[in-house]
């Protein structure tokens, strides 16, 4: 039983997509892609020395391309805060006297629980403050 040189490919093709899997390392996927590259050399009639120029060319190419921007994208922090990260730096509307002990406040358009960062401060209603962090349900104000 003679095998075609294409099926090769694509059997290592596969054999190169499952570390790419166990190991979520794409440049697996990078090679993988690659000999489906080479398989269709084969399939089209390409030579021994072609099929694996293209492999090469291909997975080199890929890495070269794709890696610096997985690198740029994995590193850039995200563009929208959300959840409490969103409520820092915020500004809020005292509602009830707020000090170290307690009080409310108006942030976001919801009211929340309040207290100062200095014990010694303390804010009176309509007073506007800005919210340094949230500690559990809340907001630690100055």
């Amino acid at each position: 039983m003679d095998i075609d040189a294409w099926v090769w490919w694509l059997i290592g093709a596969v054999g190169l997509g499952i570390p790419l899997v166990l190991t979520a390392l794409p440049e697996f996927g990078m090679f993988a892609v690659g000999a489906v590259a080479a398989a269709v050399t084969a399939a089209v009639g390409g030579g021994v020395v072609a099929q694996v120029l293209v492999f090469v060319i291909v997975s080199v190419a890929l890495i070269a391309v794709v890696r610096p921007i997985a690198n740029r994208h994995r590193t850039q922090r995200p563009q929208h805060r959300s959840g409490i990260d969103a409520l820092r730096g915020r500004s809020a509307v005292v509602l009830e006297r707020v000090d170290g002990s307690g009080g409310r406040i108006k942030l976001a358009g919801e009211v929340w629980s309040a207290r100062t960062l200095d014990a010694d401060t303390s804010f009176e209603p309509g007073q506007s403050v800005d919210v340094v962090e949230i500690d559990g349900a809340t907001a630690v104000v100055m």
